[in-house]
């Protein structure tokens, strides 16, 4: 998360399990698991946590993550700073659906898709 706030900027917190209302009702093992980290900028809020189920997780597979920037400046700048010691999946280009899209792997692993859609909001349903 620290590299996620050197590329994108913003404010990070972080809560272990241990730190929560819940501490005593889990394992000894996982306190200092995080169970709530949030990266907060004015466009957007990135939470992660990192307990996992018994099974474990396959890094890679694990995740994709979509970052949808409200200024094409942005999104230029978290797809550079994203893709440093990554992989370049998709580099940014037009869609024919009007969206500048990327695709990247960063250095951890992690599979991000990076959109900017002009002033076009996200809809929820």
């Amino acid at each position: 998360m620290m590299f996620y706030q050197h590329c994108l900027g913003g404010q990070l917190s972080f809560q272990t399990v241990g730190e929560s209302p819940m501490a005593t009702q889990l394992p000894y093992i996982i306190q200092d698991f995080i169970l709530h980290a949030m990266l907060i900028t004015d466009d957007f809020a990135l939470m992660a946590s990192d307990i996992t189920p018994e099974s474990g997780l396959l890094n890679g597979n694990a995740l994709s993550l979509m970052l949808h920037c409200h200024e094409e400046e942005a999104l230029y700048g978290a797809f550079y700073q994203l893709s440093k010691g990554g992989i370049v999946k998709q580099a940014l280009e037009e869609t024919h659906w009007g969206a500048l899209l990327g695709e990247i792997i960063d250095k951890y692993g992690h599979h991000w898709i990076l959109n900017f859609n002009g002033n076009k909001l996200l809809q929820t349903t």
